[in-house]
């Protein structure tokens, strides 16, 4: 069963009049004939009685008109969402990252986007690693925000901001009255670890391998939050980007006196997978407008 025959028939249900109806769909009458004999042969029952050249649509005719009517119509509304929903000016991004970066730098993208783009509209997803990779591997999400990532045949990635890292130590500490520290001072001090599913663990695991030191590891939190949070408790003290929603009150932030803490954050997706013009829109702005920007004055 072919959309064409649906439409042949549903023309031909209307006018009831096989010329008129071909005259319409610019077909020859008998392409037209041919059709609607076909649908009702799959179909098993006659759709119109026939009285020479003339047609007139019979009660299978009518019941399955009203579903055929239904169909197309939700078919033609599926059409033009998608074209909607993927036009680069007015379509969707469906963009996941991690809970960190909520608080400042994607709102920060999807504005300065908007103002480039007002019509284009983002579904957002948050939440630790594990939670918006599985997102973006089920196909979910466009491009994910997260920390760096090793390509390879199935993924890319791209590095769109490069932030330094701050010892955090509660206000109370001996530390905190430092300018700067190296981090061979902190062996042996309460550490405040990161769970697998936080987006900084990977690069923290990295740069503490070639220290030569083990930490002191009290507690794997789950996300920055609660690191931040156990800190500004007095609990412990940890390695941390100074973002918007980490500068808690009771934490000191130590300029690392080692080169190369920072953590990089960029750009997640899928290159065996179709991405929208709106996504791919969206893509570019932030590629040509953030490539590895470092911030180099701490936020405050």
């Amino acid at each position: 069963m072919e959309l064409t025959q649906l439409e042949y028939f549903l023309t031909a249900a209307r006018h009831q009049h096989l010329t008129r109806a071909a005259e319409e769909l610019r077909v020859t009458q008998s392409a037209l004939s041919h059709a609607i004999s076909k649908l009702e042969s799959e179909l098993g029952v006659p759709l119109f009685d026939r009285t020479g050249r003339n047609i007139r649509v019979n009660a299978f005719g009518l019941m399955f008109a009203k579903r055929v009517e239904r169909g197309l119509l939700e078919l033609k509304s599926g059409i033009h969402e998608i074209e909607a929903n993927t036009n680069p000016d007015t379509g969707i991004v469906n963009l996941s990252y991690l809970n960190i970066l909520g608080a400042e730098q994607v709102p920060r993208l999807i504005k300065d986007y908007q103002r480039l783009k007002p019509g284009v509209r983002f579904e957002l997803t948050q939440g630790n690693y594990d939670d918006i990779n599985a997102h973006l591997e089920a196909g979910h999400s466009d491009l994910m925000i997260t920390s760096k990532e090793t390509a390879d045949d199935k993924h890319e990635w791209a590095s769109i901001s490069t932030v330094p890292l701050y010892l955090a130590v509660p206000k109370e500490h001996p530390f905190a009255a430092r300018a700067s520290i190296s981090l061979r001072k902190i062996t042996g001090e309460p550490f405040i670890g990161m769970n697998k599913n936080c987006g900084l663990k990977k690069t923290l695991t990295t740069r503490f391998m070639n220290t030569g030191f083990e930490l002191n590891v009290i507690y794997d939190a789950e996300d920055l939050m609660t690191v931040a949070g156990f800190i500004s408790a007095g609990l412990g003290l940890s390695v941390l980007p100074r973002m918007t929603g980490l500068q808690l009150e009771g934490i000191s932030w130590l300029p690392i006196e080692e080169r190369d803490w920072t953590w990089e954050i960029g750009l997640k997706w899928r290159t065996d997978r179709y991405l929208s013009p709106a996504a791919h829109g969206f893509l570019d702005f932030v590629l040509s407008h953030y490539p590895e920007q470092e911030q180099a004055v701490p936020l405050t």
